[in-house]
Parts: C-alpha cells; sequence; structure tokens
C-alpha cells in the first residue's frame, strides 16, 4: 500500500486540495479530515518542506481487516517496515479503536509493537517517530507520521502574541481571499505578524519548512528526501507590500523580530497605531485586509468589543475602497457590527474554538 494523507485544519480541507493540486501532486482526493495524494518518501518530502495549509503528512504504510488480536499481530508482521524504517531510530505506537471487535487501544499498541520487533525496528514510549494505528469498523490503517512537530511551526518565529492564529490556518484563509503574492496585505490588529509574515514569504517564493526539521529524516532514506526538496524552491520579491499594525509595543518589537529570522524583513513593516488611524499605505495598490480581532472567547469582553469592530468596519468603509476585506471571529454578531455587508467562510476549528472568516469586496 502507499499514499499519503494531507491532514487539515478542520474546515479548511477545501484550501489544502487547491495547494495540494497546484503543487502538482498526483491523485488528489478531499477526503474528510485532509487531502490524499499519492506517493512516497520523496512526496511525502516534498509536501513537508513546500506545504504551507497542511497540519501533517502521514504515510499510509498498510491496510487491512483484523477481526481479533491474533490477526492484528499476524498482519502487523507482514507489514514491510523495513522499507521506511532504520534498524537505530525507535518508534513509539499509538492506536485508536472505534466500533470494532478490537477494542482496546493498548492491546492493539503491544500486537503492533510485535511486528515492529519482528523486523528489527526499535520501539520506545520517548521515541520521536510515531507509528499511528487506527482501527475503525474493523479496519485497521497503519500510518507514519512523516512529520513530527506540526507544521505550523515553521522554525523562525520565536514571539508568539495571545491567542495567536497558527500559521496553517492564515496560509488557508489567505487563499480563500485569492491572496497569490502579488496583492499587497494589511493586518490592522497584527500581534505577531502571522498573515503579514505569511503572505511575505509566499510572495518572496520561500519554502516554509526551511528552517525546521522533520520526522521522515531519520527514516529510510528520509535525509536525502530532504535534501533534494529543501533547495527546490526560492525566489525574491522587492519592495514594502506588507503591513502590520497594533497598539502594544511589545508585538510590533516581537513582529519585526520574527520577520528579520524569516528573512522578509525588508518586505514588511510594522508599526504601532490604533484602529482609527489607520489609513492605506501610501503607493501601494489595494489589495487585501486581514484581521483576527479579539472576539471575546480568550482575550476580550464581548460588550467592549462591539465598539471595536463598529471602528474598525467604520475605518474600512470609509478609507479602504476598492480593498478586500477578511475578518476572523467566532462570534457573527460582532461581525455585523462592523456594518460591513460580509460573507461568511466557515466553519473552521481554531484550537477548539469554530470561527469564520467574514468577508467583503469595499
Amino acid at each position: 500500500m502507499s499514499g499519503l494523507f494531507l491532514v487539515a485544519v478542520p474546515g479548511l480541507e477545501g484550501p489544502l486540495e487547491d495547494e495540494a493540486r497546484g503543487l502538482g501532486f498526483d491523485g488528489v482526493r478531499r477526503v474528510a479530515g485532509g487531502v490524499e495524494v499519492d506517493g512516497g518518501l520523496a512526496e511525502a518530502a516534498r509536501a513537508n518542506v513546500e506545504m504551507r495549509c497542511a497540519v501533517r503528512v502521514l504515510a499510509r504504510v498498510a491496510e487491512f481487516r483484523a477481526m481479533h488480536l491474533a490477526q492484528l499481530d499476524k498482519r502487523s508482521k507482514k507489514v514491510a517496515w523495513r522499507e521506511w524504517l532504520r534498524d537505530d531510530v525507535p518508534v513509539k505506537v499509538e492506536a485508536t479503536c472505534r466500533k470494532s471487535k478490537i477494542y482496546v487501544n493498548k492491546a492493539a499498541v503491544q500486537r503492533v509493537e510485535g511486528g515492529l520487533k519482528a523486523a528489527g525496528v526499535p520501539v520506545s514510549k520517548e521515541a520521536e517517530i510515531v507509528v499511528k494505528v487506527r482501527i475503525n469498523d474493523d479496519l485497521c490503517t497503519i500510518s507514519l507520521d512523516m512529520t513530527g512537530e506540526a507544521l505550523h511551526r515553521r522554525g523562525h518565529k520565536e514571539f508568539v502574541g495571545k491567542a495567536p492564529l497558527r500559521e496553517t490556518m492564515a496560509a488557508g484563509f489567505l487563499r480563500v481571499m485569492g491572496f497569490d503574492g502579488t496583492q499587497a496585505v494589511v493586518d490592522p490588529m497584527c500581534g505577531s505578524g502571522t498573515f503579514v509574515l505569511e503572505s511575505a514569504e509566499i510572495a518572496a517564493g520561500l519554502i516554509p519548512g526551511r528552517s525546521r526539521t522533520f520526522a521522515f529524516e531519520r527514516m529510510a532514506g528520509g535525509a536525502d528526501a530532504y535534501l533534494r526538496n529543501k533547495d527546490g524552491q526560492c525566489g525574491a520579491s522587492r519592495g514594502t507590500r506588507f503591513f502590520g499594525f497594533d497598539r502594544n509595543d511589545g508585538a510590533i518589537r516581537g513582529a519585526r523580530g520574527n520577520a528579520e529570522r524569516a528573512g522578509v524583513a525588508e518586505l514588511v513593516a510594522f508599526e504601532r497605531a490604533a484602529i482609527s488611524d489607520l489609513v492605506p499605505p501610501e503607493g501601494v495598490a489595494p489589495g487585501i485586509v486581514m484581521v483576527n480581532p479579539p472576539y471575546g472567547g480568550r482575550i476580550g469582553d464581548r460588550k467592549l468589543l462591539f465598539g471595536l469592530y463598529g471602528a474598525l468596519g467604520g475605518v474600512l468603509a470609509e478609507k479602504f475602497g476598492g480593498w478586500r476585506v477578511g475578518i476572523v471571529t467566532s462570534d457573527g454578531g460582532l461581525a455585523k457590527a462592523t456594518g460591513l455587508t460580509l460573507e461568511a467562510f466557515g466553519p473552521v476549528d481554531h484550537s477548539g474554538t469554530k470561527v469564520n472568516l467574514y468577508h467583503a469586496q469595499l
């Protein structure tokens, strides 16, 4: 069995599918929770290094019916483990069993561990390489986590603000908004600068995985696959077209530091400013306003936020004619308070909170 499963931010399967097609992967199929593509180690390496919307990449190495533990034990010993895994790098096994005759997770873990040990692959509960076993309706799917730490951790963002938007989600929302790297982007409440930095990196053609390591590098042939893919995409973009504003001095300093580490400092500008002072940057054609304002879940008193949203909508309507606007919030009432005529995309799972992207052409 071969094939990859690209895990999506729940609700952003569409942008992930679009990205996979744009990168030229074969056999792209949107399914519940993500996107399937054809391929093996080389394609898994490229997906990890180049994709912005994927949360993680799983390689599906086996799928079979398992009605009892003896059957799982036998089939686990037939998996071609050594095509993927090394005898000097330990792995750990995680299992979930649902609606199946095999219903004890721990027992499933032990049987698959037996198959790995029989193939000469060491097993350790502290290992960083993870074998994922899923038994659902007696169908056992065995996958390897090719990613390790989730892909929103690009490796160059040290400062993180309050209730941050993850990079994978920001990339998905930018794709929904039609961003292709040519438009200017303004974030009036930028925090650590996620929307601004992600936009600048896309415009510069910088691969998202350039500053980090991945689990597949410690698999059979993984280091070579990484080196082949790491340098496969890089470009340049001139001129400041990505702007972040925030009332918090610490956020602005942190965002500037993030931009330096990401290598996009020349493309971005971060300045301290209140919503009431917001104006379109000079000499820049109308582009996209992206904002993830507080919505009273973890930050802010909801009653006080109506004024904030009203002020934001007023400034955008008055000064940003011709721009597209995208507002991320879990609260439709607050979105309505902007006074703008907004369409909703979503819901999308933001760390357990359901949010929508409210968007409009001004």
